[in-house]
């Protein structure tokens, strides 16, 4: 039973030298042990194994919705973050602001959108480092700006971006659309401070992949036509002999029913694991982890590009060696598991990183300080 943080800490049995948390959440064991008991329920053939399994759809949308602060009935499941964004921006017309430099996602879908439809163009902000900053939104944003998307944390350096702030740049006419797939869970965010939230579940949440999931508030189900609505979307549920119009709620932006066994089950046993403790203590755990990163890298004079103000990271610290490969085999060569990309190195601790795993990043650090020397 989780109560604490140091209880949700214990939850952690990766083996020493994992620092890819941004990459992929290795399982939690509640996770792996809920799985398995899902599976043999649904082998059995009976009706009421078959019906609790299914009820786990239901148990990771409450918990979702008290997390992001929102209803029960504004929240879907999604096979992936990106199914979430793609509901949002295939459903709008007008130009959607966002930065070329954002992960795949979001360009991505904004692009297909435009070239399937043509009813969305892109507007592309630049963003320096992909630090999409108020100020840089406010002075991108005109007459024919109908959204803005951006990741709460960019996957590249780590940055947190002030969703408030950003509201606050685009106006209440406009719609924030968030990525928070490197975020959610972690971070204690204003998410009410957007009208879309897409995020997954199988990195910092560690509840393996298919558990998506996006929340549309009241003002993005106005805007957003459900053009890749499904039948498990339409009004009343699955109808035959006719096709209803789509749901009035959130239900609108699926496609077909969750994977209650892959995505349901997982996502909520993972949810409820940090619900129980709370995302503030596990933000303030994990911006210690961070700052352990940090000061690591900054003892071995490595550059680091994430911000050092502790509001405006999550769990991503991106350091910029001037031979980032060099570094990245470092860190191979003693078990370390980090990204290198692009001349930098994305290291992404989480709440259970310990001590050996940070003495073994020093290590590498020191090594390659020593091959400068």
């Amino acid at each position: 039973m989780i109560g604490t943080i140091d209880d949700f800490r214990a939850t952690f049995a990766v083996e020493p030298g994992y620092l890819n948390w941004a990459a992929f959440g290795p399982l939690s064991p509640a996770v792996r042990d809920e799985a398995l008991a899902d599976l043999e329920l649904l082998g059995t053939g009976r009706t009421s194994s078959i019906a609790h399994v299914a009820e786990r759809e239901g148990e990771a949308r409450a918990l979702l919705s008290r997390l992001l602060g929102a209803a029960d009935d504004e929240v879907t499941l999604q096979p992936s973050s990106t199914y979430g964004l793609m509901h949002a921006v295939y459903g709008l017309a007008g130009g959607i602001l966002a930065s070329p430099a954002e992960f795949p996602s979001i360009p991505t879908a904004i692009t297909r959108a435009a070239d399937a439809f043509g009813l969305v163009h892109p507007q592309w902000l630049s963003a320096p480092h992909g630090f999409v900053t108020p100020d840089a939104v406010a002075e991108a944003v005109d007459d024919e700006t109908v959204a803005l998307a951006v990741s709460h944390v960019d996957f590249r350096t780590g940055y947190r971006a002030d969703l408030r702030a950003l509201r606050e740049a685009i106006g209440p006419d406009r719609l924030l659309i968030v990525d928070a797939v490197q975020s959610f869970g972690v971070i204690d965010a204003d998410w009410q401070a957007a009208d879309v939230v897409c995020g997954h579940g199988y990195k910092w949440l560690r509840a393996g992949r298919g558990t998506g999931f996006a929340w549309f508030g009241a003002r993005a189900r106005a805007r957003i036509a459900p053009v890749l609505s499904g039948f498990r979307g339409a009004e009343g549920g699955m109808t035959v002999d006719a096709v209803p119009m789509p749901a009035s709620s959130a239900q609108a932006y699926t496609v077909s029913g969750a994977d209650a066994l892959v995505g349901a089950g997982a996502l909520a046993v993972a949810l409820a694991e940090i619900e129980a403790v709370g995302v503030e203590a596990v933000e303030a755990a994990l911006t210690e982890r961070t700052e352990r990163v940090i000061e690591i890298a900054q003892r071995h004079d490595i550059p680091v590009v994430t911000p050092l103000d502790p509001a405006r990271r999550a769990g991503i610290v991106a350091l910029e060696p001037e031979n980032a490969a060099a570094l990245g085999a470092e860190l191979a060569n003693r078990g370390v598991a980090v990204t290198a990309r692009a001349g930098t190195v994305r290291v992404a601790p989480h709440v259970g990183t310990d001590d050996e795993t940070l003495g073994l990043f020093e290590e590498a650090c020191a090594a390659f300080a020593q091959q400068r020397s």
